[in-house]
């Protein structure tokens, strides 16, 4: 199961352009389903991440993660290990 690691504004500068780094990772990612994610990561962690984003818990309360078609989420590679990651508002949010 992999855990939340960190978003793209917060990421070490040191490891955004070097090879294997965060720019390739976002450069060789393959879009995914919202199901696919949600198999691989950790259900604490993306509903939290959920919340502190202002998303509902269930569409009846407004809207959810899941029915906003803003949010992409795909799989990669960070340093040749596979990882999972959404994209909201630009900003990609890790799990390792």
């Amino acid at each position: 199961m992999k855990t939340f690691y960190n978003d793209c504004v917060s990421w070490p500068k040191n490891d955004v352009d070097c090879p294997g780094g965060l720019s390739d990772m976002v450069d060789n990612a393959t879009d995914i389903t919202r199901k696919t994610f949600l198999k691989h990561v950790n259900k604490t962690d993306i509903t939290g991440l959920e919340a502190a984003l202002g998303y509902s818990k269930h569409y009846k309360q407004g809207l959810t993660m899941g029915n906003d078609w803003h949010v992409s989420y795909c799989r990669s590679k960070l340093h040749n290990k596979i990882v999972y990651y959404f994209c909201h508002s630009a900003i990609e949010y890790v799990f390792i």
